[in-house]
């Protein structure tokens, strides 16, 4: 496909859903033995969508070394807030947080999301 420029074909992203503000205290846990990516994704916005799109189409079996969860900020507003207090970053939508030993190593928002860049914290 002449939009992927990853020479591996896309794999679809295992996406968990970030629907519980205690997942939060499992997601540090987790980062202790493998990479976690959170994706904040605004349903209402255009923006959001295409980064998204973007970023699963870039996805390679590679990526499946990071425990994705996606979350719903419309509907999940409390947590979204809750992420961007515990894991220090400012919120943007779309945005993705990257954390490795229970702390952030990346964040990045818009179209500024790449799936090298979440590689390169992998």
């Amino acid at each position: 496909m002449f939009w992927n420029k990853n020479k591996e074909a896309s794999v679809e992203i295992q996406w968990v859903e970030l629907t519980q503000l205690n997942q939060l205290d499992e997601i540090v846990e987790e980062s202790k033995s493998q990479t976690v990516l959170i994706y904040k994704h605004s349903t209402r916005c255009s923006i959001s969508s295409m980064a998204m799109n973007r970023l699963e189409r870039s996805w390679t079996e590679e990526g499946n070394k990071v425990k994705a969860y996606y979350l719903d900020l419309i509907r999940y507003r409390e947590i979204s807030n809750a992420v961007a207090d515990k894991f220090r970053v400012y919120h943007e939508s779309p945005q993705i947080i990257i954390i490795k030993n229970g702390e952030t190593v990346h964040h990045d928002s818009h179209m500024s999301i790449s799936f090298d860049d979440i590689l390169r914290f992998a």
